[in-house]
């Protein structure tokens, strides 16, 4: 019975449009918000004074204000139906002057008494009008007479006039005796004392979001493997110390271990290099026939062994440095006209771009050097925006079917049926270009290029 009620409640569309709507609101906010941690830090801590304060001075304006205004007015109308009394009592002809004197001296109040003309038209009334609605009301209520108040302006009396039988009552009594004029300082010194706490607050906000912050910039640093900030060290609270001493501790475990892998193959590559040398040695004894063919598998066995180091050494330490992309597209025209390779270069951006140099140029030479040995015809274009340089390659040559394009980057992966084998290669350049792309904290992806061949997009933070 429940789950029947629970599954029509939940296909009801009336429920469905609720969810949708809800949905909308809330990615309308995410859209909207700030994205750094300070600023919604800030909201987080100041959204809650002000709603409090707002909440606060809200039901205190409505309740307080509106209560305290209505006991003054109410006190300030019982004397003039007081003095209405005594002026309609008491007559002495035109002579009221112990009236004027005992409401001036005993009440507080200015009156005169005046010929029965037409009361003034009634005036606009302001828009908090608190005072005027309880006057109103007390006057209504009290005398019952036809009356006209003017409590607009800046002026710390307002003014009372109430029609007589042959006369018209006026009346001026003080602001401050009908009304809580000193109420505002209620406002001041709350929201005198929310700035007061928030400029204690925020520097201490500030100095508790700041280690966060480096710790991020640590972490970019090290992805795009360039040194960490010259000053960091864990600090602040005791979580984002814990979060840095992790930051720190799994830095150099990478780091050894990536010293521990090249030292290892360093080695390998010693021994290997020596045995290859006795071989040499001995084919130097043997007959021309032979050696001709042993010497060639040799050449091969160094070939990959020094292609494999470099592999290796993809994520080795370098230090960031400047990398003149203009100056290397230069080196490539030349590369390009002693192949007999058409090229086009081009530049959009800062051609100094602060990578790991060496390492850079690695990269571009794999990239383009495929380009080169596939393709009559490559076009580079390099696009280095405010934090991230694209540099895109693109050939006529036979291409890479899309089913392998990420299999190419596996070491030693060979397309025969795409490409003509080529004996000097090892199936390490895209492997070694992609390793020095991420150690850059970026990637390289393949397409089909307009050219007709393929097309390699090197994205990295620069």
């Amino acid at each position: 019975m429940v789950s029947a009620l629970a599954k029509r409640i939940w296909t009801n569309p009336i429920y469905q449009q609720a969810k949708r709507n809800w949905t909308w609101f809330w990615r309308l906010v995410a859209r909207y918000m700030p994205k750094r941690l300070y600023a919604r830090s800030l909201i987080i801590v100041i959204a809650p004074i002000v709603l409090l304060q707002s909440v606060i001075a809200l039901v205190w304006m409505e309740r307080q204000w509106q209560t305290v205004t209505q006991r003054l007015s109410e006190s300030v109308v019982r004397d003039i139906a007081a003095i209405v009394d005594m002026v309609e009592t008491y007559p002495k002809g035109d002579d009221y002057g112990s009236a004027i004197r005992i409401a001036q001296d005993r009440m507080g109040l200015k009156i005169d008494i005046l010929p029965p003309d037409p009361l003034p038209p009634p005036g606009q009334k302001p828009f908090f009008s608190v005072l005027d609605d309880a006057l109103s009301d007390q006057i209504t209520t009290r005398i019952g007479r036809p009356f006209w108040l003017d409590t607009v302006g800046n002026s710390n009396m307002i003014e009372i006039r109430i029609k007589l039988d042959d006369k018209v009552l006026r009346v001026f009594a003080r602001r401050s005796s009908a009304y809580p004029s000193n109420s505002h300082q209620f406002i001041v010194w709350m929201v005198g004392t929310s700035l007061v706490l928030l400029m204690i607050a925020i520097p201490f906000l500030r100095n508790q979001i700041r280690p966060i912050l480096q710790l991020a910039a640590a972490a970019e640093s090290f992805g795009k493997g360039r040194p960490p900030p010259e000053n960091f060290r864990p600090r602040g609270a005791e979580e984002v110390r814990r979060a840095g001493l992790a930051f720190i501790q799994m830095r150099e475990r990478i780091e050894r271990q990536i010293e521990q892998r090249t030292a290892m193959l360093s080695g390998v590559s010693h021994d290997l290099r020596t045995i290859l040398t006795r071989f040499r040695l001995q084919l130097a004894l043997l007959g021309k026939e032979h050696a001709e063919t042993l010497n060639q598998d040799v050449d091969d066995m160094q070939s990959m062994l020094e292609a494999y180091l470099a592999f290796a050494r993809g994520e080795a330490a370098e230090d960031t440095g400047s990398f003149d992309l203009e100056s290397f597209f230069e080196k490539l025209e030349e590369e390009a006209e002693l192949r007999g390779r058409k090229i086009k270069t081009s530049i959009i951006g800062d051609p100094e771009v602060q990578v790991r140099p060496d390492a850079f140029s690695r990269l571009l030479g794999n990239i383009v050097g495929n380009a080169f040995r596939y393709a009559p015809k490559v076009d580079i274009k390099a696009v280095h925006s405010r934090d991230k340089l694209t540099v895109t390659v693109d050939d006529d040559g036979p291409g890479i079917p899309a089913e392998h394009r990420e299999d190419v980057f596996r070491p030693f992966y060979r397309l025969d049926s795409a490409r003509n084998q080529d004996s000097g290669g090892t199936g390490l350049g895209l492997s070694i270009a992609r390793d020095i792309a991420r150690s850059h904290g970026g990637d390289i992806t393949l397409d089909t290029s307009p050219l007709g061949g393929l097309r390699a997009i090197i994205r990295v933070p620069a």
